[in-house]
């Protein structure tokens, strides 16, 4: 356990590192978070920082805690205005998309694993279900990624491509969440047949429902107690604010809701009303999104050996090319079918499916409960997620311009 000096000047200087580092973001269009895994990496243990961390299950907690704040802040600089029109098919992304990127990438897995069984990766093969779980775990888009790219390019996005794409991104974790949860248990169950489709769809159904009914209720709440107590000193609104992300978590898991769900909505419900120092809560929770943002993936960055990704990297390569061009536009091309987008529109939506920390927070859920093959498909994930960023992240911006789908084409 190392001393709280080194632990302050390790955090600090890893903090300072990244904030420097994020120039690089702007300046030559480099995805931010990219940046921080990279420094996670080069921080670890065999990287020249030469730090062990492998507790994957306090990474796991740091990165729930992280995306509570980032999803809320997300959530406040929605406008109802804006997401309004794009509502309906947001949600058929976040929901029928996630299911059917996780039902193609999850079968492609399972049927070419087989086929790398003379590369010596440390997983011969696996099981339909097991394919299924890799799907879900990167199933859905990751809500920091499009929320920090997109707030980056300022040359800004024709129509509503971009409410949508923030919705889809902040409203589709809970279905990934259930659907590995899910998944996890049914394999780790002596009788994984035991678990039927109609439970999985009515336990969906009910961790939606109970998630938008505690982020509405309570968004509401929050709007209206603010406006109706005041506080002598302004500082204390944040502090506010904090414990309210921490409490509706809170409330929507305990009632077998998805706290992170609740929490969006929530932030949208009150980011849209009126109350005292609106400006000042929101530049607070905007640089807090920040610090959580950045501490998650240099954590995340931390917890992977890269030795190890080398052995996966002909698996996670097919797999993630497969995602990017096969399963992401098939599941956004009909979920948007009746929808009066442009083919256009649809293929930008299909390449700003970028996978970030979601997916490794996900991915420790399998070596959690202790299934065969975790820590391959810990690296697999980790690997398809390098990937996802560095290509798409990179070319996001170049490609809209190419659709012809920005303000200054």
């Amino acid at each position: 356990m190392p001393s709280l000096e080194l632990f302050c000047f390790a955090a600090g200087l890893l903090l300072i590192l990244s904030v420097a580092a994020s120039k690089l973001s702007t300046r030559f269009g480099v995805p931010g978070l990219l940046i921080f895994l990279l420094i996670g990496m080069l921080a670890g243990s065999e990287g020249i920082g030469g730090i062990y961390f492998d507790n994957y299950q306090l990474a796991k907690t740091i990165g729930d805690i992280a995306l509570m704040f980032i999803l809320f802040n997300g959530g406040m600089e929605t406008q109802w205005r804006t997401i309004q029109p794009v509502l309906g098919v947001g949600l058929v992304l976040s929901t029928l998309g996630v299911a059917l990127t996780t039902l193609i990438l999850g079968t492609f897995a399972w049927a070419v694993l087989g086929s790398f069984s003379s590369f010596d990766f440390g997983l011969d093969g696996i099981s339909w279900l097991e394919g299924l779980l890799l799907g879900a775990i990167v199933s859905s888009t990751d809500a920091a990624a499009v929320f920090s790219i997109l707030k980056s390019d300022r040359s800004g996005l024709k129509g509503h491509l971009k409410p949508l794409l923030e919705l889809e991104s902040g409203s589709n974790d809970p279905m990934a969440v259930l659907l590995t949860d899910t998944l996890v248990k049914v394999l780790a169950a002596s009788d994984p047949s035991s678990t039927g489709l109609m439970t999985i769809m009515v336990t969906l159904l009910l961790r939606l429902g109970v998630a938008t009914l505690v982020g509405y209720g309570i968004g509401l709440l929050m709007s209206w107690t603010t406006n109706r107590f005041s506080f002598d000193t302004k500082e204390l609104y944040p502090v506010l604010t904090v414990g309210r992300v921490l409490l509706i978590y809170g409330i929507a898991t305990l009632l077998q809701g998805n706290g992170f769900l609740a929490i969006y909505v929530a932030g949208v419900v009150l980011g849209n009303q009126r109350y005292p120092f609106k400006e000042e809560i929101a530049s607070f929770m905007e640089g807090n999104a920040w610090i959580m943002q950045i501490s998650m993936f240099l954590v995340l960055g931390l917890l992977v050996f890269p030795s190890q990704l080398l052995g996966v990297a002909p698996v996670a390569i097919a797999i993630a090319l497969f995602l990017m061009f096969i399963a992401r536009p098939l599941s956004v091309f009909i979920g948007l079918a009746l929808a009066r987008y442009s083919w256009q529109e649809k293929t930008f939506v299909s390449w700003v499916g970028l996978r970030g920390a979601v997916p490794i927070i996900l991915a420790i859920a399998p070596i959690s409960a202790g299934l065969d093959d975790s820590r391959v498909i810990f690296n697999l994930v980790f690997f398809i997620v390098l990937i996802s960023v560095s290509v798409q992240g990179l070319t996001l911006t170049s490609s809209a311009r190419w659709l012809k789908l920005t303000n200054d084409v």
